[in-house]
C-alpha cells in the first residue's frame, strides 16, 4: 500500500482498527498520516457511548501518538476518552497549552491533575469547568469566574451541587441563570 492509499483509507472511522495500526507503523515517520490516524481514532469515539472502541489496539496508539511531534496528534489524545490516566498525565505538561485545556476535559483525568491544571493559564482552567471529575472545591471558585462560558460550563456540570446551581441560578447572565434552574428543576424531580 502507498502513502496516498493510506490516507484515504484513514478516511474511514469504520476501517478496522487493526488495518489502523498497521498504517501507523508502516507511516510512523510521515507526520501527515500520523495525524490521519488521530483523526481516524478520534472520529470513532463517542462522546455519548464511551465504551465504544475501547480495545487493547486503540489504547495501544493512543499510547504512541501522545509521544508525537505532532501537535494535533498529541490534542487528539489529550480529548480521546480511552486515553489512559498516565498519558494524560504526561500531556498535562504539554507546552502546548490547547492540548493541556483538552486533558483538563478529559473524564479520565485523574482528580489530582487536574487540581494541578487549575494553576495553568485561562485556556487550561477554562477546560476543567465542564468536566464531571473536577474537585468541587474547583468548581466552586470556577462559578465565580468572570467569564460568562466558564460558569455556564459549571452550570451545565453534572457534579454541581444544589449550592453551587443556586448561586449560579442568581447569575446576573441570563443565559448561565437559565441553565442553573433547568439543573434545580431536573435535580428535584
Amino acid at each position: 500500500m502507498d502513502r496516498n492509499e493510506a490516507l484515504e483509507l484513514l478516511e474511514d472511522k469504520k476501517l478496522p482498527l487493526e488495518k489502523v495500526k498497521e498504517i501507523f507503523e508502516n507511516f510512523g515517520e510521515d507526520m501527515e498520516v500520523v495525524g490521519m490516524v488521530a483523526m481516524n481514532l478520534s472520529l470513532r469515539t463517542s462522546v455519548y457511548d464511551r465504551e465504544k472502541e475501547k480495545s487493547p489496539i486503540m489504547t495501544e496508539l493512543l499510547v504512541k501518538l501522545s509521544q508525537s511531534e505532532d501537535m494535533g496528534s498529541r490534542w487528539a489524545v489529550a480529548k480521546n476518552p480511552h486515553t489512559p490516566s498516565e498519558v494524560l498525565e504526561k500531556l498535562s505538561r504539554d507546552e502546548v497549552n490547547l492540548v493541556r485545556a483538552l486533558v483538563a476535559t478529559n473524564p479520565n483525568t485523574p482528580k489530582n491533575i487536574l487540581s494541578q491544571l487549575f494553576s495553568d493559564e485561562k485556556i487550561v482552567r477554562d477546560g476543567l469547568s465542564g468536566n464531571p471529575n473536577t474537585p468541587l472545591k474547583l468548581l466552586n471558585i470556577l462559578a465565580d469566574d468572570r467569564d460568562k462560558m466558564v460558569r455556564l460550563r459549571v452550570a451545565e456540570n453534572p457534579s454541581s451541587t444544589e449550592n453551587i446551581l443556586k448561586k449560579l441560578a442568581a447569575d446576573s447572565d441570563i443565559d448561565v441563570s437559565k441553565a442553573a434552574n433547568m439543573r434545580l428543576k431536573k435535580d428535584k424531580r
